[in-house]
């Protein structure tokens, strides 16, 4: 009888288990790759004869992944925190505030999501060059201070779902629009917070084209994608080590993913139950 239950659970499961095998077959495959030996990596064998966990030390003996982490940590925790601080009030004044051009408003924050970042990059380069601020991360996480049109949308979309009861009912006890944001959407808006949040932090995370535009040629200031670029360039015929520091610069975006994907999905979800 438990095993007629347990043929059953498969074959109502079958298409969701075919999918996570199919997610969890590449990391698999690049996990027990970082544990074989040198000649043993891309061969037929995939499973490791000899478990080699020698390999991870062997990448922080052979970069600077220590100070590219902390570099992308830094990085991607305060362009998150500036586009939060900057995009909360955006959003908060296109779903309540009542003004003239306050949908032209939302329109051109929704353009700005159209327009190619590679568009304008000599123009922007050449504004942080002339302020002495190239070779460096501050490039990319100064602007998260004027806000994120992705982030505001979502923000937006999500605080129009609240009632403006509560927000008229704060009025009349006497709260100003600042303690309204505060007290009353801010905690109801937690779940829509939290989904931008770590759609910002792992865009900062992953991020190569704004760290090679504007870290430089010092490695003691680029961050884990762009190491890894070099580290894989000059260890592409060390598979082993190539997959080591793969799974380490991934390991950390996975755990935190796992620990907030209840909060990461039902904020994705309720953005868009009102349009």
């Amino acid at each position: 009888m438990t095993h007629r239950r347990g043929l059953m659970w498969i074959a109502q499961h079958a298409l969701a288990i075919a999918l996570a095998l199919m997610f969890l077959g590449p990391i698999a495959f690049v996990a027990l790759t970082a544990l074989m030996t040198d000649e043993q990596a891309l061969t037929s064998q995939l499973w490791p004869q000899q478990w080699n966990w020698a390999n991870f030390g062997e990448v922080f003996a052979r970069s600077e992944l220590l100070t590219w982490t902390v570099n992308t940590f830094v990085y991607a925790s305060l362009a998150t925190l500036f586009m939060l601080v900057s995009s909360i009030p955006a959003a908060y004044a296109l779903s309540r505030f009542r003004f003239s051009g306050r949908k032209a408003a939302f329109l051109v924050v929704i353009s700005t999501m159209m327009l190619p970042p590679q568009v304008v990059a000599v123009p922007i380069y050449l504004v942080w060059a002339r302020l002495d601020l190239t070779d460096s991360l501050w490039p990319l996480i100064l602007p998260m201070l004027f806000g994120d049109a992705f982030s505001i949308f979502l923000l937006r979309q999500f605080l129009i779902t609240i009632p403006r009861d509560y927000t008229d009912a704060a009025k009349v006890d006497g709260c100003s629009d600042v303690r309204i944001l505060f007290t009353v959407i801010l905690p109801m808006a937690r779940p829509a917070i939290a989904a931008v949040a770590l759609f910002s932090f792992f865009y900062c995370w992953n991020d190569y084209y704004g760290p090679l535009l504007y870290a430089g040629v010092d490695q003691e200031g680029w961050t884990l994608s762009l190491g890894l670029a070099t580290f894989k360039a000059f260890h592409s015929v060390q598979w082993n080590l190539t997959m080591a520091a793969t799974l380490l610069v991934t390991a950390p975006v996975i755990i935190v993913f796992l620990f907030a994907q209840r909060v990461f999905i039902e904020g994705v979800t309720l953005t868009g139950v009102k349009g």
